[in-house]
């Protein structure tokens, strides 16, 4: 009967409209600076409007977590399609060329990255409420493995849509995802919370967790921090070190979407190891072997062995699909959960914009191959840390409020 619920209720409920949501900002994020540069950018303003996606999701994180506390996971869902619209509405604005344009599109750009964080947030405090204990890692897992299905087809869909209507068919089809996303969620049914549940629930304050939750935070937090990091710097070190050896782009293509595709493969085995064998069995080898994968590519000397290193770097990453959040519900409080979660992302997000940096910084002063190494360390102590202080067991937690 589990599996039953998970396939006829979650599938529609979360899987589609992730799916949906992945396939838009798929085929919106690879034009969002050409669109800047359309409307007289120079590379360097061009570069920060696309990152305006990642700043808009890191400073909503926290918010997004009250939000889905007061008005419930369903209704934080629809706000964020409405949000995207409105923000895909501004990026395809024709205002020609000058600073208001280029305002305009940073605007609408850090608007759906905003709505990103509150719709990421909504979907996973859903699931985790709507799901058996015993399936959630799969639950989980799944959830992350469709929204890189979106992510990794959104491109293609996006170029097959601006060969029709220009740069601006990339939008388009976003705005198509978006809507049908909304559409979907409109039809879902709210979670059911009785009035004690919800009672509770609007005392909680993001401060009041922190203090209930500290150490989480501190401990297990770091390591996913850590984790987050080396994850998202390995999304620039494969294109780096095949400029570095010389290889062509479209090599360099071919080998990341080899990579892409053992990544999105292994998704559900991984969460049903989780959940037969426990988290520690996933999170501890994806993030070792996310740290192998970097400290062998320097030693790659040609498009075979880089292929390989790749792959490996993409199977560690996709037995890794959902892990930071099936932890960061399985150690969350019954009552605030949706408040927990938004600072678990905030975590994560730190991690993802201290990752690069590290990778600049040490490639700045030491070269490309001692950076991608010194990122590489990141990994092993991404593993040690989850090593340390993943629970052995997951367990409930009391229903305690997190007051000021």
């Amino acid at each position: 009967m589990a599996e039953e619920f998970r396939l006829r209720s979650v599938a529609v409920a979360v899987y589609a409209p992730a799916t949906l949501f992945g396939l838009a900002e798929g085929s919106m994020l690879p034009v969002v600076a050409l669109s800047a540069i359309d409307r007289g950018a120079t590379t360097s303003v061009a570069a920060l409007i696309s990152a305006l996606i990642g700043i808009g999701s890191l400073v909503t994180n926290i918010p997004a977590g009250v939000l889905a506390t007061r008005v419930g996971e369903r209704k934080s869902m629809l706000l964020a399609a409405a949000v995207s619209v409105a923000g895909l509405v501004l990026c395809l604005l024709d205002l020609g060329k000058g600073s208001l344009p280029l305002v305009v599109c940073g605007a609408g750009v850090l608007l759906i990255g905003a709505a990103s964080a509150v719709y990421s947030l909504a979907r996973q405090s859903y699931l985790t409420e709507s799901v058996p204990l015993h399936m959630r890692a799969r639950a989980l897992s799944t959830l992350g493995g469709t929204m890189r299905v979106g992510v990794f087809v959104g491109p293609f869909l996006g170029a097959a849509a601006m060969q029709v209507w220009g740069p601006p068919g990339a939008y388009y089809l976003s705005l198509v995802a978006v809507l049908a996303a909304g559409a979907v969620v409109y039809r879902v049914p709210d979670l059911e919370t009785t009035a004690e549940v919800r009672a509770a629930a609007a005392s909680i304050t993001t401060w009041g967790m922190v203090k209930q939750q500290w150490r989480v935070y501190a401990t297990l937090g770091v390591g996913i921090l850590l984790l987050s990091g080396i994850r998202q710097t390995r999304q620039t070190v494969v294109p780096l070190w095949a400029a570095h050896l010389g290889l062509s782009p479209t090599a360099s293509s071919v080998i990341y979407g080899f990579a892409g595709a053992i990544d999105a493969l292994v998704f559900y085995p991984a969460g049903k190891v989780m959940d037969r064998f426990g988290r520690r069995w996933v999170a501890v080898p994806c993030a070792f072997m996310l740290g192998v994968s970097f400290v062998l590519m320097p030693l790659t000397h040609g498009a075979l062995l880089l292929a390989i290193v790749a792959m490996v770097m993409g199977f560690g990453n996709g037995i890794g699909s959902g892990i930071i959040m099936t932890l960061g519900a399985d150690v969350s409080p019954s009552i605030g959960r949706p408040t927990h979660i938004g600072i678990w992302n905030e975590l994560a997000d730190v991690g993802c914009g201290l990752g690069p940096l590290l990778l600049a910084a040490v490639t700045a002063l030491a070269g490309l191959g001692s950076g991608i190494v010194v990122s590489g360390f990141v990994g092993f102590g991404a593993a040690a840390a989850l090593w340390t202080w993943v629970p052995r067991t997951v367990r409930r937690v009391r229903r305690v409020p997190a007051t000021e």
